[in-house]
């Protein structure tokens, strides 16, 4: 068995939605890195333009977007324009999602919407239509964003993210189950509490949430290339065997 070209990506297309920043990005580096041809998708046109721009430097062909993912007008347009440039669409990565502090009394009809808007009903039109892609040109890889909180509930107040994380984790499971005969696998990652340039300042001393490193076994964040390696496994043929499965990354938060 040949394990270098088990976990390549060369020719195959990957779109990555919130790719411009954070996670998002250093997962579609790492699949830049071993061969795939990458499209960040984001909310922030030029954002999302800089880091295509800055991938291309792997040798793969790239591409920025503006989208909206709870739009399903955008997002059948987003899917239509990368199979026309690219003519397949081999590999999605489902990470744009919000996240909101907010306790249940305070929280508002409004802003509990917006955050199942965005993570429940985003990654439901992507899937959707890059689904309907991938069974016309012979399968593909899906790759949700769950989080350690689709099974926790987390010591800051956090119910509506929480409850649309256990719906992507849910989702994940039944969008597999309903395309396994078309040879489209549907996996998901759980990450723990992750290293950002947004989440830094909450976790350092004094933060709001230095408290949480106690809580976690190995005594530290994750750092955004941890999830590289699992985001080459589930989007190349290393897991062909895989589906509906979600995999938690969170330093062993979970095991108390």
């Amino acid at each position: 068995m040949d394990y270098q070209q088990l976990f390549s990506l060369k020719g195959k297309t990957a779109l990555v939605t919130g790719g411009a920043r954070g996670l998002g990005k250093a997962m579609a580096e790492a699949l830049a890195q071993v061969g795939a041809n990458i499209i960040i998708a984001d909310m922030e046109l030029a954002s999302a333009q800089q880091a295509a721009k800055e991938l291309a430097s792997f040798g793969g062909k790239t591409l920025g977007l503006q989208v909206d993912v709870t739009s399903e007008e955008q997002v059948r347009a987003m899917v239509d324009q990368i199979v026309g440039e690219f003519n397949e669409l081999n590999v999605v990565i489902n990470n744009a999602g919000i996240c909101q502090k907010i306790t249940v009394e305070e929280q508002s009809l409004e802003d509990w919407k917006k955050t199942m808007d965005v993570n429940v009903n985003g990654v439901f039109l992507v899937s959707k239509y890059s689904g309907k892609q991938m069974k016309m040109q012979g399968g593909g890889s899906i790759i949700n964003m769950a989080s350690m909180s689709s099974f926790i509930a987390n010591t800051e107040a956090q119910c509506a993210y929480n409850a649309s994380k256990a719906a992507v984790d849910m989702m994940t499971k039944c969008m597999a189950s309903e395309w396994a005969g078309n040879n489209i696998r549907v996996n998901a990652i759980a990450p723990g509490y992750m290293k950002t340039e947004m989440t830094k300042p909450i976790f350092a001393p004094g933060g709001e949430l230095a408290h949480v490193l106690d809580l976690v076994p190995l005594k530290r964040l994750g750092e955004p290339h941890e999830l590289g390696g699992l985001a080459i496994y589930l989007a190349s043929d290393a897991s062909t065997f895989t589906t509906g499965s979600t995999f938690i990354v969170d330093g062993g938060y979970t095991i108390w």
